[in-house]
């Protein structure tokens, strides 16, 4: 039997570090979805309105950790999880709870950010270090970083320390990406694009992917993608709505893998 997709909303942003906004988002990249601007198929005409999409709505968090006990919760019941954040900190108790499900998970990481700090003003679940908690707890067993513009020693050396393959913009080559061979997790930071294609994010940093890089890079995954988020979408820095629709249409794209 196929598997189930649930799709979950984790309005959550107390571990931003520049500006709060992200736990807005998943109302408004649904809003964006089903407007009517477009429809919902995919590039490679799968429909995304299936019988086995289920959208859970959206939960605001009281606890750091209560995500991972949704999460648990919809994995639980036979399903792949897409979830619509808030900031980049939620996805390391997603990733916990898909570690009881998935011992042996490959991560991309799609992102402006390596987001490998130790700790980033104190804390040690900053939406700064969600991989750095990853790796250490060894809840993945590869990582791959796509577009990538911010590092710095420190977490330069945090990425040799704990064998994370990197891959700047500065010499980026989407071709030479590896394959995965175990299930795979997808996590999109919306500051990975550049900030001409998404302004809706608290972070601007030019230089970054296209929707067409991105799109592509997703499009050839040859891999069983099982679960994926969307985070940083801060829809108080949007321009006309523009990075609600490009979320848009990556959940419409990243659905479309998960059924697969």
């Amino acid at each position: 039997m196929k598997k189930r997709i649930f799709i979950q909303g984790i309005q959550f942003d107390e571990k931003s570090s520049y500006q709060q906004g992200p736990k807005l988002a998943p109302p408004k990249i649904r809003e964006a979805l089903y407007s009517g601007s477009s429809n919902l198929y995919t590039e490679a005409l799968t429909s995304i309105e299936d019988s086995r999409v289920e959208d859970k709505g959206d939960f605001e968090i009281d606890g750091y950790f209560d995500i991972e006990a949704i999460t648990a919760t919809h994995l639980g019941q036979n399903a792949r999880v897409l979830t619509l954040g808030g900031d980049h900190s939620i996805t390391y108790p997603i990733i916990r709870a898909y570690y009881g499900q998935y011992p042996k998970l490959d991560i991309l990481h799609i992102d402006a950010h390596s987001d490998l700090y130790d700790n980033y003003e104190g804390d040690k679940h900053s939406h700064a270090c969600p991989f750095a908690r990853i790796m250490e707890n060894g809840l993945a067993a590869k990582l791959v970083q796509v577009g990538i513009r911010t590092l710095n020693p420190h977490q330069a050396a945090q990425a040799e320390k704990f064998g994370v393959e990197v891959h700047q913009m500065k010499d980026l080559d989407l071709s030479a990406l590896p394959e995965f061979s175990n299930p795979l997790y997808i996590s999109l930071d919306m500051d990975a694009f550049d900030p001409a294609f998404a302004p809706g994010v608290s972070h601007h940093e030019p230089g970054g992917l296209t929707s067409r890089q991105v799109l592509d890079l997703i499009r050839r995954i040859d891999a069983e993608v099982v679960g994926a988020d969307i985070v940083e979408y801060n829809p108080n820095r949007d321009f006309q709505n523009m990075t609600a629709f490009l979320a848009a249409k990556m959940m419409k794209e990243i659905l479309g893998k998960l059924m697969q």
